[in-house]
C-alpha cells in the first residue's frame, strides 16, 4: 500500500474522530498534515473528506430527519426546528463567504495559530463546562429562535482554525442554558448545512486547482471519516451526559502545548 494511502487513511480517521467532538478536526488535520508533510492542491483532500463526516450524521439521524421533513408541511414544531437550524447557519454563511480568501490563505497556513487556539479553546471549554449556567433547555429540537441565532454567532468563531466548529457551538449553547446532551445534538444538526455549504463553496472556489489525480487517497480518507464519524456520533451523547466536556478541553490543551513546543523547536 502506498505511503500516501496510509497517510490518507490516518487523516480520514482523524477527521471522523474529531469532527463532532469539541477539539477542532480542522486543527488536528492541519497540524497532522504539517508534521507529516502532507498537503493537497487547494486543500481538496481535507475539504472532501469532511463530506464523509456529513454523511455519518445523515446515517445516524436519517429516520429523525426524514420524519421532520415529512411532518414539516403540517407541523409547526417541525417547521420551527428547520427554521432554527437555518437561522443558526446564516451568520457562518455570511462570514464564511466574506472572509473565505483570508481564512484559507492566511489562517490555514499558520500552524502556530492553530496550536494556540487549541490551548485557548481548551481553557474556555474546561471553564464553561464547570461554570455554565443551570440548563433551561433540554431538547435540541425545541430551542427558542433567539437561542439558536446566538449559537450561530458563536459558530463564526470557528472560522479561526483550531477553534472547533462543534466546540464553539457547544460553548455557545451551554452559555445560553442548553443542557449538555442537547447542546451536542444541536451541534450535530447545525453541522449539516454548515459543513455541506462550506465544502460546496470551497470546492467551487478551488475548482481550478483540485487534485483529482489523488482520487484514490480521497476515497480512502472519505471512507475512514464516514465510519469513524458514525462511531463518534453514537458514543458522544451518552458520554457527555455522564461526564461533560472537560476531558475534551484538557485534550486540546495537551495537544496544543505539544504542537507549540515542536513548532517553536523548528519542526
Amino acid at each position: 500500500m502506498p505511503d500516501t494511502t496510509l497517510v490518507a487513511a490516518a487523516l480520514g480517521l482523524i477527521e471522523g474522530l474529531t469532527e463532532f467532538i469539541p477539539v477542532s478536526s480542522t486543527g488536528h488535520l492541519l497540524l497532522a498534515g504539517h508534521f507529516v508533510g502532507f498537503q493537497s492542491a487547494g486543500r481538496s483532500f481535507e475539504v472532501v473528506i469532511q463530506l464523509g463526516a456529513v454523511l455519518a450524521i445523515l446515517a445516524v439521524y436519517a429516520s429523525r430527519l426524514v420524519q421532520v421533513l415529512i411532518s414539516a408541511p403540517h407541523s409547526p414544531g417541525a417547521r420551527r426546528f428547520l427554521a432554527s437550524v437555518l437561522i443558526a447557519f446564516l451568520p457562518a454563511l455570511v462570514v464564511g463567504v466574506l472572509a473565505h480568501g483570508f481564512i484559507k490563505a492566511v489562517l490555514f497556513e499558520t500552524p502556530l495559530l492553530v496550536s494556540i487556539m487549541l490551548i485557548l479553546g481548551g481553557i474556555v471549554l474546561v471553564f464553561v463546562d464547570r461554570f455554565a449556567p443551570a440548563p433551561r433547555y433540554a431538547d435540541a429540537e425545541h430551542l427558542p429562535i433567539w437561542v439558536t441565532l446566538r449559537i450561530g454567532l458563536f459558530q463564526c468563531l470557528a472560522m479561526i482554525p483550531g477553534t472547533s466548529r462543534s466546540g464553539a457551538t457547544i460553548v455557545g449553547a451551554l452559555l445560553m442554558g442548553v443542557e449538555k446532551r442537547a447542546a451536542a445534538e444541536f451541534s450535530f444538526f447545525l453541522s449539516l448545512p454548515t459543513m455541506a455549504g462550506a465544502v460546496a463553496y470551497d470546492l467551487y472556489q478551488n475548482r481550478d486547482v483540485l487534485d483529482l489525480g489523488a482520487m484514490s487517497d480521497i476515497a480512502v480518507g472519505f471512507a475512514m471519516a464516514f465510519v469513524s464519524g458514525i462511531i463518534v456520533v453514537r458514543w458522544l451523547l451518552s458520554f457527555v451526559s455522564r461526564h461533560g466536556y472537560a476531558l475534551f478541553g484538557w485534550w486540546r490543551i495537551a495537544v496544543g502545548t505539544v504542537a507549540t513546543g515542536f513548532l517553536l523547536a523548528g519542526f
